[in-house]
């Protein structure tokens, strides 16, 4: 049913009302007319939900976003994610204090640390284990630039694969995008870090001590290495949690645009 070129609206309900009383009052088998009502009924109520998306408000209407805001809403916040997170890891304590990323001893030292805490020497282990995170908090703000540059070159198709995966999976992306150029940056400060926090010296005395025990075979773990690797992980363990936290709580969504892409 048409009226002034448009699809059926209620302007044409009056329409329909008029013509079933005059099918009403005319002498045609009740079949007929049954039928052919709802034959009139099927077609206009066929085009309805055309008209009705057609009127939908703009922020309920699906295509109402395109790619270009999706990708934008999904870079913006990615970058408020990663600059949360990269804050919370380098500022004092941020490793320290974090049970869920803090650096402990190297695995190929844990009998080294157990046999200098069994002989009473555990305050040099605690001195290594805080200049060690000292260190990763030191060397975790210069991360901001490599994520941003990770985000910024983000293409539609990586926002859209992101934005309807897992609650990790911006985080998967960055780290498949950054690992490495993490690394290359992040050892040279780990090792001007660790030098400047003391973690050096307290590396050294640890593993001095421990080889000067009787019968103990020598070890001596790459440590710039090893808190260079533990600071990159822990930063990807926070960024993920920020990241869950944009996509799971509507109050982490600070913008309309990241209201949007988020609720869809």
């Amino acid at each position: 049913v048409k009226k002034n070129g448009n699809t059926f609206t209620a302007n044409a309900m009056p329409i329909l009302i008029n013509l079933t009383e005059k099918l009403t009052n005319m002498n045609i088998n009740k079949t007929t007319h049954t039928l052919f009502f709802l034959l009139i009924a099927v077609a206009a109520i066929a085009q309805f939900p055309v008209k009705f998306k057609q009127n939908l408000p703009a922020s309920l209407n699906k295509s109402s976003l395109s790619e270009e805001q999706i990708g934008k809403g999904l870079k913006e916040a990615l970058t408020k994610g990663v600059k949360k997170g990269v804050n919370q890891v380098a500022k004092p304590d941020g490793f320290f204090k974090d049970k869920a990323i803090k650096v402990l001893m190297p695995p190929d030292a844990k009998k080294v640390e157990d046999k200098l805490r069994a002989v009473g020497q555990g305050k040099k282990v605690d001195s290594a284990i805080e200049s060690f995170n000292r260190a990763a908090e030191d060397a975790s703000i210069q991360a901001k630039d490599i994520f941003v540059q990770a985000i910024t070159s983000m293409t539609i198709s990586d926002a859209k694969n992101i934005l309807s995966g897992n609650d990790d999976a911006a985080t998967n992306f960055l780290q498949e995008k950054t690992t490495q150029d993490l690394y290359n940056k992040f050892e040279p400060i780990i090792q001007a870090s660790l030098n400047k926090v003391g973690a050096t010296k307290h590396w050294e005395t640890v593993m001095t001590s421990y080889n000067k025990i009787p019968f103990v075979k020598k070890v001596n773990p790459n440590l710039k290495q090893y808190v260079t690797n533990k600071a990159i992980e822990g930063l990807f363990v926070q960024i993920a949690e920020e990241e869950k936290e944009i996509r799971n709580n509507p109050a982490s969504r600070t913008t309309d645009l990241l209201k949007k892409v988020f609720k869809k």
